[in-house]
């Protein structure tokens, strides 16, 4: 079933209708994962209902992760309601706890090839669980998130009647759906078509209540991230989607949940609490990464400079082009031969690999720099990746605004023409989404290229780098005022031209007009909060000298 379908963004409409429940045969094993924290009361009423499902009980076995201080009493002595045939209790390991951690060992104790969480305090329908699992037979990178609505708590309605209506098929009667309350995600799914609109930003609205994902999936995103407490499907529903996956909310999976939300009865206090987590973690919540000079967990950018044979004075300038750029959670991956560098006797100014050392040194205390020996397969969970050869100058804009652009347009690849050698080659800078890397992997067959696969789900786009702002080293050099006491650096082809301008390249006069330009900050006379600063003055000495 792997690569038999291409999905494009989150548009999972080219996969057509669903069979409608009860007009199919499932093949697929489903484990039903439950964390329960002092669900003693509600806990029976789930697994109820998972005892009534309609998906055929062989196919599905149920985890119950205890995750209470003390063990809970064996489920067959509870006294309400039946219980799945394919029911075991678990606990999680030692010393760990909260829902992450539940999740978590609910999954690696689970047998099926697809995982659903639920929270113990669910009512569901008949048909729930054949709901979400009809999707996982028409491809196997779905998320598929079930339909809730919220309910009063057992103080309202008792326990008996809940259960009644459960095993009399009639959980539809239990409530009116005008009386029950929509969760928060209901509006967005309404507002993006179900999501099929929702383009790159669908994971957010994941919500661990009730949602399901094959087991190779989960595995590849990582698992749950045990750490966090709260927030902790939502930084996985980010995980997930730079691992390739679609998100597909169904409707005809409902449930009742039994009483108000964490969310819905302390939003303040939750918001206040999680943020500071998921902006360490989730580079695609801009708003939640104001700061101007900061790093976080995960990058938004993986710079990749391959060192080759450039000189040291061509990959720092591209280097500290990277780090003086306006987008500040970046990382730089310089590749090299860095274990070839031994530590024996050398010449030091006539050792072959001095540029190698003198890169190396040059960025040893930088934070934000790490040194490879070949470029990784990819850079999960870093939603971008930008290929900048060595030698060339991206203005401080440059590689945010090129971000920016592959967001707007939708698109999974941009790449840069930068020169064209007189052997033909064109070197090029490439950014790539990671997600659409990850989703053109996982539908490849045999013989398929991984860039036509994204440009067929995502689209791929070829422009100009100077259109962009970047410049060669030489040209940059020459465009920056020099530092007192030295002279102004030749350009390139000139006597003492430095070692950035390259052997086999064209030279300088030769550059396309639309390369020589002084790059984006040398432009503006006067910086941008003066020239901010000067309007607003000229607007108020306007208004007052304005006749009445």
């Amino acid at each position: 079933m792997t690569g038999a379908v291409r999905i494009p963004l989150n548009d999972y409409g080219v996969l057509g209708e669903p069979p409608a429940p009860g007009e199919w045969t499932p093949t697929r094993t489903v484990s039903v994962v439950i964390p329960a924290y002092r669900a003693e009361r509600t806990l029976p009423l789930t697994l109820a209902g998972l005892a009534r499902q309609t998906y055929p009980a062989h196919l599905m076995e149920v985890v119950v992760v205890d995750d209470g201080d003390r063990p809970m009493a064996p489920l067959p002595d509870t006294p309400a309601g039946p219980l799945p045939e394919r029911l075991r209790v678990v606990r999680p390991r030692g010393g760990a706890w909260g829902r992450a951690s539940a999740c978590a060992a609910g999954a690696e104790a689970a047998q099926g090839e697809v995982i659903l969480y639920l929270d113990a305090d669910l009512v569901l329908f008949p048909e729930h669980v054949e709901a979400q699992m009809r999707w996982h037979h028409l491809a196997d990178y779905l998320v598929v998130l079930g339909h809730l609505r919220f309910v009063p708590g057992l103080d309202e309605v008792p326990a008996s009647e809940v259960l009644a209506a459960v095993e009399a098929g009639a959980v539809h009667k239990l409530y009116a759906e005008e009386d029950a309350t929509p969760q928060w995600t209901e509006r967005r799914w309404d507002q993006t078509d179900d999501l099929r609109a929702a383009g790159f930003n669908a994971f957010s609205v994941m919500v661990g209540a009730t949602a399901s994902l094959p087991v190779r999936l989960l595995r590849a995103a990582g698992g749950l991230d045990a750490s966090l407490v709260l927030g902790e499907d939502t930084e996985l529903g980010y995980r997930l989607a730079q691992a390739g996956a679609v998100f597909v909310p169904d409707r005809r999976s409902r449930c009742w949940h039994l009483g108000r939300s964490t969310v819905m009865r302390r939003e303040t206090d939750v918001k206040r609490h999680n943020w500071p987590h998921l902006a360490e973690r989730v580079p695609s919540f801009r708003w939640l990464r104001r700061h101007p000079h900061r790093s976080y967990l995960v990058p938004y950018v993986d710079v990749v400079v391959e060192v080759g044979d450039a000189s040291f004075e061509e990959v720092r300038a591209t280097v500290d082009a990277v780090l003086a750029g306006r987008l500040p959670d970046v990382r730089v991956t310089v590749v090299g031969p860095w274990g070839r560098l031994g530590g024996g006797r050398r010449d030091p100014l006539g050792d072959p690999s001095l540029d190698l050392r003198l890169v190396l040194a040059c960025y040893q205390g930088e934070p934000r720099v790490r040194f490879r020996e070949a470029v990784p397969d990819d850079c999960f969970p870093v939603p971008f990746r930008f290929h900048c050869p060595p030698g060339w100058v991206p203005s401080r804009g440059t590689i945010g605004a090129v971000v920016k652009h592959a967001d707007r347009q939708r698109l999974g690849i941009v790449s840069l023409a930068l020169d064209e050698r007189k052997d033909g080659r064109v070197v090029s800078a490439r950014l790539e989404r990671t997600a659409a890397m990850s989703r053109a992997r996982r539908c490849a067959g045999p013989g398929d290229d991984l860039d036509d696969l994204v440009h067929e789900m995502y689209g791929t786009v070829w422009d100009a780098g100077s259109t962009w702002g970047f410049l060669p080293t030489a040209l940059a050099a020459a465009s920056v005022p020099p530092m007192p006491g030295r002279a102004p650096a030749k350009a390139s082809g000139e006597a003492g031209a430095p070692r950035g301008a390259r052997s086999g390249s064209k030279p300088l006069r030769s550059v396309p007009k639309p390369l020589r330009f002084v790059p984006e900050p040398l432009t503006r006379s006067v910086p941008r909060p003066l020239r901010r600063t000067a309007r607003v003055l000229r607007r108020r000495l306007r208004a007052l000298v304005r006749p009445a």
